[in-house]
């Protein structure tokens, strides 16, 4: 399959009804994102990477979470955030605000937490190295993915 095949495969639709993992994939990621209306929403899985999209509502979180055996890299596609990170739950040291555009990078065993500081939903682009979440999972609110 050669590129233009994947364009027209794909149609840039800016939204996503699947996991389109492992195969080879063209995507929008950043329009996607900003059309995603769920809290979680695996968009693509391989062996060794997974990208997801998050819809995080006004004076929400992600929830603080630490993933011992997984790095994370989180792009703002929509909003504004307050972004933490530390050692332990307790004492997240690292406090930046963040906006559209900007990138998040979460080794594997730190916490993190990232607040909507803004007045529209946040709207992220997620990748887990290795994955993170089984392929195909969608949770349409936070409680559903806790």
């Amino acid at each position: 399959m050669n590129i233009g095949e994947l364009i027209n495969m794909n149609n840039w639709n800016c939204e996503s009804r699947v996991d389109n993992g492992p195969g080879p994939y063209v995507a929008n990621v950043g329009c996607m994102a900003v059309n995603n209306v769920h809290f979680r929403h695996t968009l693509w899985t391989g062996c060794n990477a997974q990208m997801t999209l998050m819809s995080i509502p006004v004076c929400s979180d992600i929830g603080a979470e630490i993933h011992p055996d997984t790095d994370q890299i989180i792009r703002i596609e929509q909003g504004m955030a307050m972004v933490m990170m530390g050692d332990c739950q307790e004492r997240m040291d690292m406090q930046t605000r963040a906006g559209r555009g900007d990138t998040v990078f979460v080794p594997a065993g730190i916490w993190h937490n990232i607040v909507n500081t803004g007045r529209m939903p946040l709207k992220l682009s997620t990748i887990y190295a290795p994955p993170h979440h089984p392929a195909g999972t969608i949770h349409a609110t936070k409680a559903d993915a806790e």
